[in-house]
């Protein structure tokens, strides 16, 4: 058995035994990649540890310590009110203007994981303070970043037309970014009524009332029942802010001063001066808990560190893989096949695929490259094709093994953690499936360019 193989075997391995037993996958992917790392590679610790995603673990814990010292200081939900005031106090609306925003983002140069590591926070917080599915609020966020994501300005569209130009193949910039917006969009608005579009409608619509839910705590405080998970309550106005006091008596204070400051600081870094977003981050939360220790004292014990675990040990892994070849010896042996429509459609599964615990951007370069031998033959079309496999690498980036996904899950209402792990897992492998196969259909079989 080669090594590839047995890479492949081993991960598979992975999600299997963590599924059916009560063992951590992160730490069982960590076990994994030392296992098979010095056993059947002969590879050094430093080696293995080389493969952990130190970029994406300071993104993780930076930018969810940062949001934690806001949301503990009022300042989330200071926003909260704020935005819901702007749509007129239509619930509905929220995750469409998360949409927009996001994809404005990323359309404009911001890269992906940046872009969803300044909007997911605060979409969170519209999900927990208004009952909103985090599935729906999160998908439509990271959604937003792949609609906007491949615009000629962009960078991913950057590095697509970059690679598809120094192998001299046909390109339509253009044709990529709309194709890749209107499928987002599409994408999305089904998102929106499978994970409860519907009832946000309904809500916005009943001008008085709003199910929202409440601990059980509260709801025995006021008289409910103890088995009671859900009450109605009056909906918020669009004066209101969602609150009971009007907005004018919710006056900011100094720490919401300079969450706000911290808060504009990371976004201008990040979009503008191009810096880390994790190390910005965590700059910004270090400042912010200098001048109001009291406020960021138990910050630090917000971070969702299993999610942190559970998303290092398998980038870990998948390094592993990449380092071995694995990803190279599956793109060879689909090159290898002679019909280039089955060609074509595998590429883009294995792009979907490792781009689902990998880096996007990293999957489009080289795949694109390992195609070009039968896009050259001109028996697929090369635009169509490189269409299918930036979406279809793309919109995986639910998974909560990406980094956009990752960042929600950590950032989800508390005790949604797993919920929402599972959900983006299901979601994101579904994807890996699905948009392969339509994209396919969509842009490969018509022969489109």
């Amino acid at each position: 058995m080669s090594i590839q193989l047995v890479t492949v075997v081993a991960l598979a391995l992975v999600f299997l035994i963590a599924t059916v037993l009560p063992v951590h996958m992160g730490a069982l992917a960590f076990v994994a990649a030392f296992v098979i790392g010095t056993a059947f590679v002969g590879e050094s610790t430093d080696d293995i540890v080389s493969g952990f995603p130190g970029d994406l673990f300071v993104i993780l814990v930076g930018v969810t310590l940062l949001f934690a010292i806001a949301k503990g200081n009022g300042t989330v939900d200071r926003l909260v009110h704020l935005v819901v005031r702007a749509v007129g106090g239509r619930i509905a609306l929220i995750p469409w203007v998360m949409f927009v925003v996001t994809a404005t983002l990323t359309a404009v140069g911001a890269v992906v994981p940046a872009a969803v590591a300044i909007i997911a926070p605060i979409g969170m917080g519209f999900a927990r303070r208004y009952a909103i599915n985090p599935m729906l609020m999160g998908l439509l966020i990271i959604n937003g970043a792949s609609a906007g994501g491949f615009s000629p300005i962009s960078i991913f569209g950057s590095i697509v037309n970059g690679v598809v130009a120094r192998d001299n193949l046909p390109s339509n910039p253009g044709l990529l970014f709309a194709s890749s917006f209107v499928f987002n969009l599409l994408l999305s608005a089904i998102v929106f009524f499978l994970f409860g579009g519907r009832e946000l409608i309904r809500r916005s619509a009943a001008a008085k009332t709003e199910v929202v839910a409440q601990p059980a705590a509260a709801l025995a405080l006021s008289g409910a029942s103890a088995g009671a998970t859900m009450t109605e309550v009056p909906a918020p106005s669009p004066t209101s802010g969602g609150t009971d006091e009007p907005e004018e008596r919710l006056p900011l204070t100094r720490d919401h001063v300079f969450t706000l400051i911290g808060l504009a600081a990371l976004a201008v870094g990040a979009l503008v001066f191009k810096l880390d977003v994790g190390f910005t981050a965590l700059t910004v939360a270090t400042v912010l808990s200098l001048v109001s220790p009291g406020s960021a004292k138990a910050a630090v014990s917000e971070v969702a560190w299993p999610t942190v675990l559970l998303i290092c040990g398998i980038v870990t892994f998948v390094s592993l893989m990449e380092r071995v070849g694995t990803i190279d010896w599956l793109g060879n042996l689909v090159t290898r096949i002679g019909s280039p429509l089955l060609a074509a459609i595998l590429i883009c599964a294995i792009g979907a695929v490792v781009s689902a615990f990998a880096s996007t951007t990293g999957i489009l370069g080289a795949l694109i490259p390992l195609a070009v031998p039968f896009l050259l033959a001109g028996e697929v079309g090369a635009v169509s094709m490189i269409i299918a496999l930036a979406i279809s690498s793309s919109v995986v980036d639910s998974s909560p093994f990406s980094t956009s996904g990752a960042l929600v899950v950590a950032n989800a209402p508390a005790g949604q953690n797993d919920k929402t792990f599972r959900g983006l897992m299901i979601w994101g492998f579904s994807m890996c499936a699905i948009a392969p196969i339509t994209t396919w259909l969509l842009f490969i079989l018509p022969g489109w360019g």
